[in-house]
């Protein structure tokens, strides 16, 4: 029995690695690929429903493939082929309708169901990879594990952004452009959070590293901040608030007024959404700048990118349909907090110029 089972063991290895092969140069074309304006209107209905099936239908497939290979007897050499294809055909199906959504759609509502597709088939690599290194005839932890990440991902359509202004709640670059922002948001709320927490008074910022062994304290001036350094986190404190402000502000607007009915409106939103993008990352290198020892042209350079970039927040927003006349007082005023914070930061570190 085992000199029979050998050689079956070694075809559905050797089967196993077309398959991810072939997944894999699926997953090549979708991060490298570019849909296209297709010749007939694009219908958001069809769009919608056939993307749900798709990724229902591949993970059914991932389903059948983590069970095939989990017990006794393996299957067929004829029984693998049509299963192969079901997977791949459930792949390239889930791939083709993420192609159906035009660049004019929007390329932030375009860069969430990318990332949704791109996510179902390295969900399904990961899984043909763990059946490979997996003992066959078994069903080990990691192959449960593997087969649920593929669920997941699978699962994802469903929490894709949703816009109210659309029948059946359908995604639009509006709806896109809420979640990204959003997520820019918290990402600023929990930088903002951690900065106060170590910058309280007489908190020691490095208090979670143990002590010295030898010498049984650090002992490292370095560590702390002296209260020329404390002066000047205050006013960077309050240029990271004003990101907060300003993310919160243009989130809010953003879903009042927020529209993706023209090709105009639908560009705004992504230049809105690609700039705002820009304000977390800015954040995080501003924040690991004020850790001391602090190097004040270190900080001010931070800052100074910083407050550049939420200068060109508020102008775009000024500028675009996000913003009537009625909101153009709170853009001005965080306009003149960030100069207002910019100006105290250059005159605490006009020494070390």
């Amino acid at each position: 029995r085992e000199a029979v089972a050998a050689p079956a063991a070694m075809e559905a290895r050797e089967a196993l690695q077309e398959l991810r092969a072939a997944l894999r140069a699926v997953l090549a074309r979708v991060r490298e690929g570019e849909p296209g304006e297709g010749r007939e209107p694009f219908e958001p209905t069809r769009f919608w429903d056939a993307l749900g099936q798709t990724f229902k239908e591949t993970s059914q497939e991932a389903t059948k493939l983590s069970l095939a290979f989990s017990r006794s007897p393996l299957p067929s050499a004829e029984n693998f082929q049509k299963l192969s294809e079901d997977v791949q055909n459930a792949i390239l199906a889930v791939a083709t309708v993420y192609y159906w959504l035009p660049k004019g759609q929007g390329t932030t509502l375009r860069k969430m169901v990318r990332d949704a597709t791109t996510e179902v088939v390295e969900g399904m690599i990961q899984l043909t990879e763990t059946i490979l290194i997996s003992p066959l005839e078994s069903l080990s932890q990691e192959q449960l594990i593997s087969t649920g990440g593929v669920w997941e991902a699978c699962e994802q359509v469903s929490n894709l952004p949703r816009s109210d202004c659309l029948p059946l709640c359908f995604a639009d670059n509006q709806a896109a452009v809420v979640s990204a922002l959003a997520a820019c948001l918290s990402v600023v709320k929990d930088a903002l959070e951690e900065m106060e927490n170590a910058l309280v008074e007489g908190q020691d910022p490095y208090s979670d590293i143990t002590e010295d062994e030898d010498l049984g304290f650090r002992g490292n001036r370095d560590t702390y901040w002296s209260e020329a350094d404390r002066k000047l986190l205050s006013s960077c404190m309050g240029l990271i608030k004003a990101s907060k402000a300003c993310l919160k502000k243009v989130l809010s607007v953003v879903k009042a007024y927020g529209k993706a009915e023209s090709p105009e409106q639908i560009a705004q939103l992504d230049d809105l959404a690609d700039i705002a993008n820009e304000i977390s990352p800015s954040v995080d290198e501003l924040a690991l700048s004020m850790y001391p020892p602090v190097n004040q042209l270190a900080v001010r350079l931070n800052a100074a990118k910083l407050a550049s970039v939420l200068k060109k927040v508020l102008e775009i927003t000024k500028t675009s349909h996000v913003c009537p006349p009625s909101e153009e007082g709170w853009v001005q005023f965080l306009i003149g907090a960030v100069d207002h914070n910019m100006d105290k930061i250059k005159n605490f570190t006009q020494g070390e110029l």
